[in-house]
């Protein structure tokens, strides 16, 4: 069930302006796309059910020390069996758009045959979608890749680049005509570095080469299924997802400007520059010697084929000094503000690497926002839950893309990350980022304040 704050106040206008953009901005008009996101590992549960094969998430989690609490996915949110419920959810914001990932171990047995069942699961939910005139924003990977494929080398082993273009071409021709946009990677930054690099993430590897070969091959995999998408759905538009970050320094050396840079490039421009412009940036490997990834004949070609879309992922600011050498060390600023992840809240940052992404790549094609948001430790009080620091958040952040809109950035949609509270990767069930609470032991939903509010914007913004 839902909670029944899922209203419009009486006073909407007062509550919309919690949020809203800036009254004159194209985020205001008919043809800007507002909506909201979610991850199936995050969210889906059923681990075990219709056939659906392990993740390296369901491993990951399962090792001590590894999650929070020793969180795992194995229940999260349940929206394998509510699905349906949160449908209705999603319709009661009035958003335009919905962002969903498709969970790989769920729709393809290891023998590389397709699971009906795990199929049909995603059918009925994007044909409700869109039999409810919401379009569906479709990520192929968002991390949860196959055990069986981990085992043969996960994303350091080039077969999975070509095991996954398999995997992209079963789900286009099944999902045909259901999808609205295809993105084919969320976040390959996290997934090679987090994943390979340091190990926080699964598989929980650590090895900065590794993580230079694993990028290597998401790409890589991503130029592989962008032709069939294209053939297999050719009215959706295709693209990919990836995460950014601003990089400043209070330093006041020349060395400091330096690792404020090289951060950006290892944070931006390690994923932008091979798809954008074909080639790695050397700064890179200045950055961290020897790491250069194995690249064959014909590669960066494949990996930079044209896009109809760049989803961008955006979250804070770090502030770089060097570290003596090539490289930056994070040195937190104090009195800023912070969210429960200890992320500076920094709006300017998401406009600042819009405006310099235009100037920089001429293949920059248009944008989505496709996560933007934040965690803080909410909790139902009679009945309603009043999460001021997100509203002043998304107002900010909003007023910020607003401002690279008006900049010339051609931005077309914004999604705010997340539906629903759910479970945040290595931090388990405790930060919570949803503008819908979920409260884990019930499976009860309830909107919260900043989902109020973003639904007066949006019923105001109709006319309704």
């Amino acid at each position: 069930m839902t909670s029944q704050t899922n209203r419009i106040a009486p006073n909407a206008q007062a509550l919309a302006e919690l949020v809203a953009p800036p009254a004159s901005s194209l985020m205001s008009r008919p043809e800007f796309v507002w909506g909201v996101a979610t991850a199936s590992y995050q969210i889906e549960g059923a681990i075990a059910e219709d056939g659906r094969v392990p993740s390296i998430w369901d491993t990951f989690s399962a090792k001590p020390g590894k999650v929070l609490h020793g969180d795992t996915g194995e229940h999260a949110c349940d929206h394998y069996h509510r699905w349906s419920e949160d449908v209705d959810l999603i319709e009661s914001l009035g958003v335009d758009a919905y962002r969903l990932s498709i969970a790989w171990p769920r729709v393809m047995h290891a023998d590389g045959t397709p699971n009906r069942k795990g199929l049909d699961f995603y059918k009925k939910l994007l044909t409700r979608l869109a039999e409810k005139g919401i379009q569906r924003f479709v990520t192929l990977y968002h991390w949860d890749l196959p055990q069986y494929l981990e085992d043969r080398g996960g994303w350091l082993n080039r077969d999975t680049a070509y095991r996954f273009a398999e995997y992209a071409d079963l789900v286009s021709r099944e999902l045909q005509g259901l999808v609205t946009g295809w993105a084919t990677l969320n976040e390959p930054w996290c997934s090679a570095y987090l994943g390979y690099g340091n190990g926080h993430h699964a598989p929980g590897l650590a090895n900065t080469r590794w993580a230079t070969q694993a990028l290597h091959h998401l790409l890589l995999g991503h130029g592989l299924a962008l032709p069939l998408l294209r053939a297999n759905d050719p009215v959706a538009r295709c693209g990919i997802v990836a995460n950014v970050g601003r990089g400043t320094t209070d330093g006041t050396t020349e060395a400091d400007r330096i690792a404020a840079q090289r951060y950006e490039v290892q944070h931006n421009d390690w994923i932008l520059q091979p798809l954008l412009k074909g080639s790695y940036p050397e700064e890179l490997f200045k950055l961290w010697p020897g790491t250069e990834p194995l690249v064959l004949d014909g590669d960066m070609e494949i990996i930079s084929r044209p896009m109809d879309f760049l989803g961008i992922n955006y979250y804070f600011r770090s502030n770089l000094r060097s570290d003596g050498g090539t490289g930056f060390v994070d040195v937190p600023l104090k009195d800023v503000e912070r969210t429960q992840m200890g992320w500076e809240v920094y709006p300017q940052g998401l406009e600042d690497l819009l405006r310099r992404f235009k100037s920089q790549y001429d293949r920059l094609p248009p944008i989505y926002i496709t996560e933007n948001g934040m965690a803080s430790d909410d909790a139902v009080v009679n009945g309603e839950v009043v999460d001021e620091q997100r509203m002043r958040f998304m107002k900010s952040h909003f007023a910020a893309v607003a401002r690279a809109i008006d900049a010339g950035v051609d931005v077309r949609g914004y999604f705010a990350w997340s539906l629903m509270d759910n479970f945040e990767w290595a931090f388990g069930y405790e930060r919570r980022f949803g503008i819908t609470h979920v409260d884990y032991d019930t499976q009860v939903r309830t909107l919260k304040q900043s989902g109020r509010a973003l639904q007066a914007f949006l019923a105001l913004r109709r006319g309704s």
